[in-house]
C-alpha cells in the first residue's frame, strides 16, 4: 500500500512519516517543497511539491492508495479533486473541531467523493510557545482568562493516530475528535511548564483588551480571535475525550509529560 504524506516536513507531517516507518510501512511517499533540506529517512520516496501549489501534485499522487492531507484551506478542493482523479482510495485529513475554521478541509474532502477519515484535534500543546519569551525572561506569564480550560493534545499523539488510521481498514467515514487526557486551565498549564523547568511560574491575568495587545505582536490579526476563544473556554471548558487511548491502546501524553519532553523550548 502506497501512502502519500503531504506537508511531510511540517510539525505533524514529519512525525506521521516517522510513525508510519515505526509501524512497518514500506511504501511511504513524502511531499515536501525542498527534498534536499528535508533530510527524510532513507527508504522514503521523496516527492517535490506542496498542497498549496496543486500543479505540483499529479506526479506525487501517481499510484497512491491512501493520502494524509495536511490542512491548507485555499487549495483543499483542488488537491482533493486531483486525488480523486488519480484514483486515491482514501484521504485521512487533519482538520479541527467540527464547525470551526478548519471545517472547510472536511467539506473539500467530502466533496471529492473519495472515502475519508477526519482527524479533529483541538489546540496543540505546542501553542504554549506563545509564552516562551516571557518564561525565558522571568517567572511571570501575562495573558488573559487564567481559568480558560481545554484538553490540549500533543502533536506526537496526533501523528500516532494518523499513522494507525492510514495503515488500517475500517476507519472510512469516521470523524475522530482528538484531545489530550485532561482538561487544564491556562494557569495550570503554566504551572506544569514551571514544574518541568524546576522553577515556579505565576500566571498574571490580563483584562480582555490588554490580552489582545499582548498577543498582537506574535499573532497579528488573529490575536483578537485567539483571546475570544480563551473567553469562550473560560465559560465552557473543553472536556477531554478518550479517542486517542482507544485508538492507540495507550494513554495520551499529559501536558506535564509534554512540557518535560520539550522543556528546551522554554529555556
Amino acid at each position: 500500500m502506497r501512502i502519500l504524506v503531504t506537508g511531510a516536513t511540517g510539525n505533524v507531517g514529519r512525525m506521521v512519516v516517522d510513525e508510519l516507518l515505526a509501524r512497518g510501512a514500506n511504501d511511504v511517499r513524502a511531499l515536501t517543497v525542498d527534498p534536499a533540506k528535508a533530510a527524510l529517512p532513507s527508504g522514503v520516496d521523496v516527492a517535490r511539491g506542496f498542497v498549496g501549489r496543486p500543479s505540483s501534485l499529479p506526479p506525487a499522487l501517481e499510484g497512491v492508495d491512501v493520502m494524509y492531507l495536511a490542512p491548507h484551506i485555499p487549495t483543499a478542493h483542488e488537491t482533493c479533486r486531483l486525488a480523486a482523479e488519480a484514483g486515491v482510495g482514501r484521504i485521512v485529513d487533519l482538520s479541527g473541531p467540527k464547525g470551526d475554521h478548519w471545517q472547510a478541509i472536511e467539506d473539500a474532502v467530502e466533496a471529492s467523493g473519495v472515502p475519508f477519515t477526519h482527524l479533529e484535534p483541538g489546540e496543540f500543546m505546542l501553542n504554549a510557545t506563545i509564552w516562551a519569551s516571557q518564561i525565558r525572561a522571568g517567572d511571570e506569564v501575562r495573558d488573559g482568562y487564567a481559568d480558560s480550560a481545554n484538553a490540549a493534545i500533543a502533536q506526537e499523539d496526533i501523528a500516532a493516530v494518523a499513522a494507525r488510521v492510514l495503515l488500517e481498514d475500517g476507519h472510512e467515514g469516521r470523524s475522530y475528535e482528538l484531545t489530550g487526557p485532561e482538561s487544564l486551565t491556562r494557569r495550570e498549564k503554566v504551572e506544569a511548564i514551571g514544574r518541568a523547568l524546576g522553577r515556579p511560574l505565576r500566571y498574571v491575568e490580563l483584562p480582555h483588551e490588554e490580552a489582545i495587545e499582548q498577543l498582537r505582536a506574535d499573532m497579528g490579526e488573529y490575536a483578537e480571535w485567539y483571546v475570544e476563544g480563551e473567553a469562550q473556554l473560560a465559560a465552557h471548558p473543553q472536556p477531554a475525550v478518550p479517542t486517542v487511548s482507544e485508538l492507540l491502546g495507550r494513554p495520551a501524553m499529559t501536558y506535564e509529560q509534554w512540557a518535560r519532553k520539550h522543556a528546551a523550548l522554554f529555556r
